[in-house]
């Protein structure tokens, strides 16, 4: 054999080595860390709807649902016993975040997993009843430093969750300290829009979806502002920012997926490849819009930037409101 002909056979051996290491999984599986319904299951939907929209993902990708601690089960199982598995990728959200800057997911950190892609977005905002007399932001936060006794800020999490969190930004935002703020958890929004209905709080920390499908659904609400740096698309766009109102609150939700430590570069590259394939493809907007969620398009590196700047903003913002114990 010529050195030709045996670099031609090696150059071939390894394209075909390459391609295979890349090659679309064989068993796909969306990991939700929870039970079927809410947030994470939104989001392994819309990676199962998705690719297989676009064409990415030939094969049908399987939901496993694996709930507890917000993501940290699953966390820990994917780094554990799942390390360098290339069929399965991990739900995650903002909140799954939150609780990392919080230490919530064990001896795991930030670092401790591969940040896949982020497919959507929402963000938080601040809703009155439509009769209020707070008309704008400015108004509510006028009547709230002048005295935080009167105005109750109700919302779907316990203290240190994402709603927890608005309702603190939203005290200091308006120069009162927060641990004087009046607070009430709900189980979810619906709850938290009965106590709105019915006077029982002032204001209701949600988020731009939910509020949205409240409206559509003639919902006696008003949204005096989203926590994001620009206005938002579509039927909210009327809704001014906060920091058009005046005030630096800001509050994206992100939701996206990760896979463990130890996937090959060429496998994560191949679910990078996939979701940027999928969000540039003309059906992914609607099926994105379906779920409720705007636009929010980061994979590969940029995400993992981005991922480990947020979790360092909680983390300081997590030691500001008393949330971490040294």
């Amino acid at each position: 054999m010529t050195p030709r002909s045996l670099s031609l056979l090696l150059g071939g051996t390894l394209l075909s080595l390459g391609l295979a290491a890349s090659a679309a999984p064989t068993k796909p599986e969306c990991i939700a860390p929870a039970n079927p319904g809410g947030g994470f299951d939104l989001t392994c939907r819309l990676a199962q709807e998705g690719l297989k929209a676009s064409g990415a993902l030939s094969d049908p990708m399987r939901i496993v649902y694996m709930p507890g601690g917000i993501g940290a089960v699953a966390y820990n199982h994917v780094i554990a016993q799942k390390p360098d598995d290339p069929n399965s990728i991990v739900a995650f959200s903002g909140g799954s975040l939150l609780n990392l800057a919080q230490k919530k997911f064990g001896r795991y950190s930030v670092n401790d997993v591969r940040w896949l892609a982020a497919v959507g977005s929402d963000y938080g905002v601040a809703v009155v009843r439509d009769d209020s007399p707070y008309k704008s932001l400015k108004d509510l936060m006028g009547a709230f430093k002048q005295d935080p006794t009167k105005i109750v800020l109700g919302a779907g999490g316990t203290v240190g969750s994402q709603d927890w969190m608005k309702a603190a930004l939203t005290a200091r935002a308006a120069g009162v300290d927060y641990r004087k703020m009046r607070f009430v958890a709900f189980e979810g929004g619906g709850d938290a829009l009965t106590a709105l209905r019915g006077g029982h709080i002032q204001a209701y920390m949600g988020d731009a979806a939910e509020a949205f499908t409240m409206l559509e659904g003639g919902a006696p609400i008003r949204v005096l502002a989203v926590f994001n740096d620009q206005r938002l698309p579509g039927k909210l766009a009327s809704v001014p920012t906060a920091q058009e109102e005046g005030f630096d609150i800001q509050w994206p939700i992100i939701r996206g997926f990760y896979v463990g430590p130890k996937v090959s570069d060429a496998d994560y590259q191949w679910w990078v490849d996939a979701f940027n394939k999928t969000q540039a493809d003309p059906s992914f907007a609607a099926i994105r819009d379906k779920q409720g969620l705007f636009p929010f398009n980061k994979s590969g590196a940029d995400l993992d930037k981005y991922i480990k700047e947020r979790v360092a903003e909680y983390t300081k913002l997590a030691n500001e409101f008393g949330l971490i114990r040294q």
